[in-house]
C-alpha cells in the first residue's frame, strides 16, 4: 500500500511540475489531489522517494522537482497513453493525406509533430535499404532513353533516365520488365544484388547490353540512395523554453541535434526496445548535450513492418503521456498512408 501511494505521490509531483515549472510541495500535492493522506503523510512520502533518488530538492526550503530515475518510474508505470481527440485525429488525417508523395509525407509528418507536442520532431527518412521493392517499371523515352522507375514498399519513388547506344526492342524491354519483378519483388532492397546479376543470363547474347545496363543503373540506385537520412522541425520550441528547461544553456542540446549521426545512433538502439514507443530520459541518452533532454521515439512503416523512426526531443518536464500519443497517432497515419 505505502509502494502504491508513493508512486502516486511521484505521478502527482510529476504532473504538477510539467504544468507549473515550479518545485512541487506536500500542501500543493494535498491541495491539488485525491491523494487520501494527510500534508504531513505525503512529506513522510517524498522523503523516501527523495532518498530513493526519484525526486530532488533544487533549493533550500523548495518543494521537490523529479530527477531522470524518477521520470523513469513514471514512465514505466505510465498505465495508460493519453488518447488524442477526435478532432485532432481528423486534423492529422487531413493534413498527412494531401500529401504528393514521399518526400511531402515526411515533411507534413514532422512539421505536425512539432505543433503537437510544442517539441523538437524527428523523422527518419526511409533508407532503401532497409525496403523492399514493390514494383519496378522500364518506359521507353524516345528512341534512345529507357525511364527506371524503382517503388518500394514504403511508398519511396526513385527515378533514372537510361541512355540508350541504340534503340531498345520494347519486346525486350516487356519481357526484362516482367523478368525484374518475378525475380525481384517482395525481396529486400539489400539483397537484390545477387538476383539481379543473374538476369543477364536469361537474355539472348544480343539483349545481354540493355539488361546490364538497366541492372547497373538499379544498383547505383540503391547504392547512392542507401545513406541514412532524417528531417528535423521546431528547433525554436526548445528555444522558446530558454533557461526555464536547461540548467545550463541550450547551445549543447541544439549543438547535438546537428549531429545527425548522433541522432541516427539513437534511433537505431531504441530501434531495438520491444516496447512500441521506446523512450530515453537525460543520461539514458548517452550524449553529453543531451543530458537535459527526453527522446520519444517510435517506428513506422507499411504492412506493418516498421522501416524507420519518427520521435519528439524536449526537455526532461515534458508531459511524456501526451508526447507518446502524439508520436504514435502521427506514426500510425504515416504507415497508413505509404501503405497506399
Amino acid at each position: 500500500m505505502n509502494e502504491d501511494r508513493r508512486l502516486d505521490v511521484l505521478r502527482a509531483i510529476v504532473e504538477d511540475y510539467v504544468a507549473t515549472r515550479e518545485p512541487v510541495g506536500s500542501r500543493a500535492l494535498a491541495d491539488r489531489h485525491a491523494l487520501g493522506v494527510s500534508p504531513a503523510t505525503i512529506r513522510n512520502d517524498m522523503a523516501v522517494l527523495e532518498e530513493g533518488g526519484y525526486i530532488a530538492q533544487p533549493h533550500t526550503s523548495a518543494g521537490r522537482v523529479p530527477t531522470d530515475k524518477g521520470y523513469r518510474l513514471f514512465v514505466d508505470r505510465l498505465s495508460t497513453v493519453k488518447p488524442l481527440s477526435s478532432p485532432e485525429k481528423r486534423a492529422i488525417q487531413g493534413f498527412l493525406d494531401e500529401a504528393v508523395d514521399l518526400d511531402d509525407v515526411v515533411d507534413r509528418a514532422v512539421r505536425l509533430l512539432a505543433q503537437l507536442t510544442q517539441q523538437v520532431a524527428v523523422v527518419q527518412y526511409p533508407s532503401l535499404r532497409r525496403s523492399s521493392l514493390r514494383h519496378l517499371e522500364l518506359v521507353p523515352v524516345g528512341e534512345r532513353h529507357l525511364l527506371v522507375v524503382i517503388i518500394t514498399d514504403n511508398g519511396r519513388v526513385e527515378q533514372r533516365t537510361l541512355e540508350l547506344e541504340a534503340p531498345a526492342d520494347e519486346a525486350v524491354v516487356a519481357r526484362l520488365r516482367i523478368r525484374l519483378n518475378i525475380a525481384a519483388a517482395g525481396h529486400r532492397l539489400a539483397e537484390l544484388d545477387d538476383v539481379l546479376s543473374q538476369l543477364p543470363d536469361a537474355f539472348a547474347p544480343g539483349d545481354e547490353k540493355l539488361v546490364r545496363a538497366v541492372v547497373s543503373v538499379v544498383e547505383d540506385t540503391l547504392a547512392e540512395e542507401s545513406e541514412e537520412r532524417i528531417v528535423l522541425s521546431g528547433a525554436a520550441n526548445l528555444a522558446r523554453a530558454g533557461g526555464a528547461d536547461f540548467a545550463h544553456t541550450i547551445g549543447p542540446v541544439l549543438e547535438a541535434l546537428e549531429e545527425q549521426v548522433v541522432l541516427l545512433r539513437l534511433l537505431g538502439e531504441m530501434a531495438e526496445d520491444a516496447e512500441a514507443v521506446s523512450v530515453r530520459i537525460g543520461r539514458e541518452t548517452q550524449h553529453e548535450g543531451l543530458v537535459e533532454t527526453s527522446f520519444v521515439t517510435t517506428g513506422y512503416g507499411a504492412d506493418g513492418a516498421s522501416v524507420a523512426r519518427i520521435g519528439s526531443i524536449g526537455p526532461l518536464r515534458m508531459d511524456y503521456p501526451g508526447t507518446m500519443a502524439s508520436v504514435r497517432a502521427v506514426a500510425r497515419y504515416l504507415s497508413r498512408i505509404l501503405a497506399g
